[in-house]
């Protein structure tokens, strides 16, 4: 295994941690509100849970993963045997390619700028990683050799999302070559201007939705993650849905591994899945720290790139990635170095949103300064 990225950030968060005014932490997109009371009351509730939890999720969970993505995702008519609950998404990006049996030879495609788990999974598989953003940039040796394809929209770390007809001609490519297409959706509730339903823009589309994979999941699966919408990151609640051959593999597979999630977290997860108005008061909350923090970093000399959703703003002063990082450390901003992403991130810098109101508005200040 590769060194964990994040360590190489050590130097740098001390020289932030010497600001007057105490470090900005604005690396990792962990969250730092409250987790609703609702939730919370639904996990202490549930706490006597003296058996084994199952594997695939119980019924009701099942139930309120498919009325959600009905609801929230445009994606109606999902059997409830077709979802389960996972130990937060990053454990089934890691693990989803030992898990489908990929192994030497076999190729897993990820997007050129990614979150580095994609390959990490590949790694453990003995599989292939190739970045790439559409299958049309593989060779034709290459294309024969692709077992998976990631999708991450909305993207972290640069907010890029697909539309509709885009991730269509993915599927519809994927499908030919008789590779599975793994759609990482965890910041699909987060979308900004045409993308923000609250705002008069349209919903982010889901890899499910039946414009884009017409009236089969067949190959399909859509990961979602409830951290980032509910303040649930430690409670490390997420699902997958899709193809129900495929879902019926890894419901067996995670049975015999123990990958359960347990039983209060799948009741938090329930009610969580049933209650939208504390997703809507969250969003709020990221969309006023997006609008004090975007112009603060213009200011600053860094031009935004795409970051049309998720909680992330993209960034670039058009330097090297570790003096953009180097000069935020010295007005006490921690940020993500865009190199831990892919080759094609240097030169950026990923800004997170998730600061408190104060912490906000005291990086926004010092970048105005």
């Amino acid at each position: 295994m590769p060194e964990y990225p994040w360590d190489a950030m050590a130097p740098y968060a001390r020289t932030a941690s010497m600001h007057s005014g105490g470090a900005v932490n604005l690396s990792i997109g962990t969250p730092v509100d409250p987790t609703p009371a609702v939730i919370r009351q639904a996990l202490s509730g549930a706490a006597d849970a003296p058996g084994y939890p199952t594997t695939h999720g119980t019924s009701a969970l099942r139930q309120a993963i498919v009325d959600w993505f009905d609801r929230r995702r445009g994606v109606p008519g999902l059997d409830p045997a077709d979802v389960m609950p996972t130990v937060g998404s990053k454990e089934l990006v890691a693990w989803l390619p030992l898990l489908l049996g990929l192994g030497a030879g076999d190729v897993v495609v990820r997007p050129a700028v990614a979150y580095p788990t994609y390959d990490i999974g590949a790694l453990m598989a003995g599989a292939t990683a190739v970045a790439a953003d559409s299958l049309d940039e593989l060779d034709a040796d290459t294309r024969a050799r692709v077992r998976l394809v990631w999708i991450n929209s909305p993207a972290n770390p640069t907010g890029i999302v697909r539309t509709a007809e885009e991730l269509k001609i993915l599927v519809e490519q994927a499908r030919q070559l008789g590779a599975v297409v793994a759609s990482d959706e965890c910041y699909a509730e987060l979308g900004w201007g045409k993308w923000d339903p609250e705002r008069g823009g349209e919903p982010v589309p889901s890899v499910l939705d039946p414009r884009v994979c017409g009236d089969s999941t067949a190959n399909l699966l859509a990961v979602y993650s409830l951290s980032k919408q509910s303040n649930v990151a430690g409670y490390r609640a997420a699902f997958v849905a899709g193809d129900a051959a495929i879902m019926a593999n890894l419901v067996n597979s995670r049975k015999h591994a123990g990958m359960i999630v347990p039983y209060p977290v799948q009741e938090a997860m329930r009610v969580a899945l049933g209650e939208d108005d504390h997703v809507r008061a969250q969003k709020d909350l990221y969309r006023s720290r997006r609008e004090r923090l975007l112009p603060a970093l213009e200011a600053f000399g860094l031009t935004i790139h795409h970051s049309e959703a998720g909680l992330y703003l993209w960034c670039t002063a058009g330097e090297d990635t570790w003096h953009t990082i180097s000069r935020l450390a010295k007005r006490g901003i921690v940020a993500g170095p865009g190199v831990f992403y892919g080759e094609a991130g240097n030169g950026f810098v990923r800004v997170a949103l998730t600061g408190t109101d104060e912490r906000i508005d005291a990086a926004a200040a010092r970048l105005r300064a």
